[in-house]
């Protein structure tokens, strides 16, 4: 009897019904897209910032603390350098897969034809690396510093005589009246060459004044050989909280259980003091205004889309309280009826709710999937990349879809028991 009051209701009432599964689908859609794009949102905006350089230095101790006590540029202080071979145990950190990008610095001074000196800095370009753990890396400052403007085109270290090849900031091209294609002599302190110039670069910055070429060139100019200044690492991380701030302040304040949390956790302090283990005699620091912006873009980005997904939610309960109390009033004389007959409210409110959640199944699942095609809209139109569907996105929209209804049927069920049976059958 149950079931066929329930399939009769749905036949006499299927506007509005369908009414109600239109309104929850609505609501479904966009908690779905919105809780689907927050969850995947870090690694797809961390990779978007990814592009505007590096969020990790490390440097050698002893110049990051000459730097720290007498407020020296790093560039200024001459002393202990990082090895170059050790560049590589940066991918055998725990958070190795975070690493998406790093380059090594080395710099000297070289002397140019026209008599002026100028810092001629080696770096990986598109360097091919093979790991310790037997993977191999493609990376360098192509990636990072992708925003520049070349004239020309960036060094390929896997072309034959790249060593030989020199990229010109704007400055130091318009001062020597350089242009692409010529043929820059340059004279450092252990060796001089003829270098290619393969392209001019506007940074916009302090980097318009330098010459960027080969690490191994650099070195051969400046007898480093096997030497390096710092490395600019790109790191995937998680926005900083008490935890990773009082880690990075001192690990060893944290209790055993506090230590594995941190350490196992992708902050920006955690990967830094990471790197230092496995870098001999390096100090890794992050680049704050970078690390800062990051945590600070993603936890606004989280908070925009849980408002929304509230805000949805509070408009489908509103919709969801005006059709289901319109439906009760519609049905009055026939509640009123079944109260006259012996039917006690417990019944009927379980009638009209489970009328009311049946319809909201199939607005929620029609809903949900709806959603899931949203979310890949949000993807590819901002990222350029598909959204990953998290199972946890199934039982919280569930969740939701449940609360939402019954807090929207909240009214029309108060306004089902307040029904007198002697009053509504006689149309008052």
């Amino acid at each position: 009897m149950f079931v066929r009051m329930i399939g009769k209701a749905f036949l006499r009432q299927w506007k509005k019904m369908l009414m109600i599964a239109f309104t929850i689908a609505l609501g479904a859609s966009l908690a779905t897209a919105m809780l689907s794009v927050m969850m995947d949102v870090e690694d797809k905006m961390n990779q978007e910032l990814k592009a505007y350089g590096a969020n990790i230095t490390v440097v050698p101790k002893s110049t990051s603390v000459i730097s720290e006590l007498y407020d020296v540029d790093d560039e200024n202080i001459s002393g202990k350098y990082l090895k170059e071979e050790e560049l590589g145990k940066i991918k055998t950190i725990f958070w190795a897969f975070n690493i998406v990008d790093y380059t090594p610095f080395i710099s000297t001074q070289v002397k140019l034809d026209s008599g002026n000196e100028v810092t001629l800095t080696g770096t990986w370009f598109n360097h091919h690396m093979d790991l310790p753990t037997g993977e191999t890396l493609d990376a360098g400052i192509a990636s990072l510093r992708s925003w520049w403007t070349v004239d020309g085109e960036w060094i390929d270290e896997q072309t034959p005589g790249s060593e030989k090849c020199a990229m010109v900031g704007s400055g130091v091209a318009k001062r020597e009246n350089l242009k692409v294609g010529d043929t820059l002599h340059v004279e450092g302190k252990k060796d001089a060459l003829d270098l290619t110039i393969k392209g001019i670069f506007d940074a916009g910055g302090e980097e318009d004044d330098l010459i960027y070429v080969p690490v191994d060139t650099a070195q051969q100019l400046g007898g480093l050989e096997g030497k390096i200044d710092s490395i600019e690492v790109s790191a995937l991380t998680t926005p900083d909280n008490e935890l990773a701030r009082k880690a990075a302040k001192d690990p060893s304040s944290l209790s055993v259980s506090q230590y594995e949390t941190w350490y196992c956790t992708a902050y920006v302090s955690s990967i830094c003091y990471q790197i230092e283990e496995v870098v001999t005699d390096s100090v890794a620091s992050a680049v704050r205004q970078v690390a800062d912006s990051e945590g600070q873009i993603l936890n606004k980005t989280r908070l925009l889309m849980i408002l929304i997904t509230i805000l949805s939610m509070i408009g489908a309960a509103l919709g969801i309280c005006n059709l289901v109390t319109a439906s009760v009033m519609e049905r009055s004389q026939e509640i009123g009826l079944m109260k006259a007959i012996g039917a006690h409210n417990p019944a009927i409110t379980a009638l009209v709710l489970t009328e009311v959640l049946c319809t909201a199944l199939i607005g929620g699942v029609a809903g949900f999937y709806a959603g899931i095609g949203f979310a890949q809209i949000i993807g590819h139109s901002v990222f350029s990349a598909s959204i990953s569907i998290r199972p946890m996105v199934i039982p919280v929209v569930a969740v939701l879809v449940a609360l939402v209804t019954l807090i929207g049927s909240m009214p029309a069920v108060r306004m089902l028991l307040n029904l007198r049976p002697t009053e509504v059958l006689h149309g008052r």
